[in-house]
This record gives structure tokens, sequence and C-alpha cells, in this order.
């Protein structure tokens, strides 16, 4: 399964503003999104994989070190990217959706900008679209398990149910699916949000109460790049296929 005709949406939104706190020292003079790993920055590793799925239109969002990366991305053609500036104030998660909420259609993709992942059978965005149901969802996030999980020692984030459906984790326990950093979003989503800054996990919450969010098993392996120290062994993984 690939290529733009899978698609539902032609459109992401990529989360690139965060500060990078993890990454230190490396983020000391660089955006985390511009962290070589392989040979490249992360932000282009997310950039190529939207590109090779077919999305022709991303909006990134900046604010740490927001002119490096602005410069950085703005001149790519595919896809082509639109900047949502956070320089002011640091919206974390929640409030960057919103603020970038205008440039966005409905469904869009949104991902983090330090995703890592080596695709299965399908590409990451057409096996969320093959599931992709409007009426019942208003995310639909793409999860892993912890065999498919490089650099990954929590406790995991989620269940699931048999038709997909997503709870928490239960507090001491440990749960079989760790969020990737990706997922498709309905405006639906976005309804009556907070203003200000604020996490993604609060519109999360509403959806799960009313049993809209939703949750596709990645078929791939995917990368947790947070610290330095992650860098050489993903590095190896993908040289090695």
């Amino acid at each position: 399964m690939s290529g733009a005709a899978a698609l539902v949406t032609d459109t992401a939104m990529v989360m690139a503003a965060g500060m990078g706190k993890r990454m230190r020292p490396l983020t000391a003079t660089t955006p985390k999104p511009m962290v070589r790993v392989a040979g490249k920055p992360l932000i282009d590793h997310a950039l190529d994989r939207l590109a090779e799925a077919g999305v022709t239109r991303t909006v990134v969002n900046v604010h740490y070190l927001a002119d490096a990366l602005e410069a950085h991305v703005t001149g790519r053609v595919m896809p082509r990217v639109t900047i949502s500036d956070e320089r002011s104030e640091l919206l974390e998660t929640g409030g960057g959706l919103i603020k970038a909420r205008a440039l966005l259609p409905d469904p869009f993709f949104c991902l983090n900008a330090d995703n890592i992942w080596i695709d299965g059978p399908g590409n990451a965005f057409a096996e969320l679209s093959a599931r992709w149901d409007p009426a019942r969802m208003d995310a639909l996030l793409l999860v892993v398990s912890h065999a498919r999980a490089a650099n990954f020692d929590g406790p995991g984030d989620f269940h699931m149910d048999p038709l997909g459906q997503i709870s928490r984790r239960h507090g001491g326990r440990i749960a079989p699916f760790i969020y990737t950093g990706i997922q498709l979003v309905s405006q639906r989503l976005l309804r009556d949000a907070p203003a200000g800054k604020f996490s993604t996990n609060i519109l999360w919450n509403r959806a799960i109460e009313e049993g809209r969010l939703y949750g596709v098993p990645f078929t791939g392996l995917w990368f947790e790049v947070g610290t330095p120290q992650a860098i050489a062994p993903t590095e190896y993984a993908l040289r090695n296929g």
C-alpha cells in the first residue's frame, strides 16, 4: 500500500517547536529537528517520508532557534512547507495545533519532527488512511508494540481493544502500545479547545471519554531518538536495514 491515491489527505502538521532539552548538549546551538542522524537532520527524515507517501503540503511550527529551522525547511518543494510561527510563545502540542488550525484541512496528518521509522508492508500514512473512519473517530494514532520500538524503555502509553479503540495506561502497569508521534486528526478533535498553551492530551482525554480515540498498530520498526545516546544505535539499525 503506497502512494498518494491511498491517502485521505495531502497535508501534514509537523511539530518542530520544542526546546529539545533531553537532546542537550546537541541542542545548545541547534534546534532538535536539525540534529543529524544517519547523515541528515531529523526533520528531513520526517519530511522525506511524507513526500514518499504522497503528502504535498506541510505546516511546520517553530519556536526555539526558529530562524535556523525556518531557513532550512522553507526551500523544500516536496512537500511544500508553510511556517506556523510560535516565536513569541511556545504553545505546546495542543496550542500549536490550534494556532495552525486555519492552515489545516479536515482531516490532516500530524507528526513529531524527530520521528524515525522503517515502514512495514505499507507506509505509515497509508496504514492510517486505510483505517480512517470520520464517523467514529476524532483522531487515529499510530501506535507500536514494545517489540517494534527501538531505544524505548518506558511503560507504554495505551491499551487498545479489538476494534482499535484506545484507553490510557493504568497506573502501575505496563501498557502494550507506545504512541509513535504520528496521528491522523479530525478538525472535530480541536473544537472548544483551551486558549494559549496546552497539551494535546487534553483533547485526547475528551476523545477517549467519548469513545472516539482509536489506534492502528504499526507494522514497521520505530525509533525513539530523544537523547544523544540514542543516535548511534539508530544509525546502526538504519545502516543494516
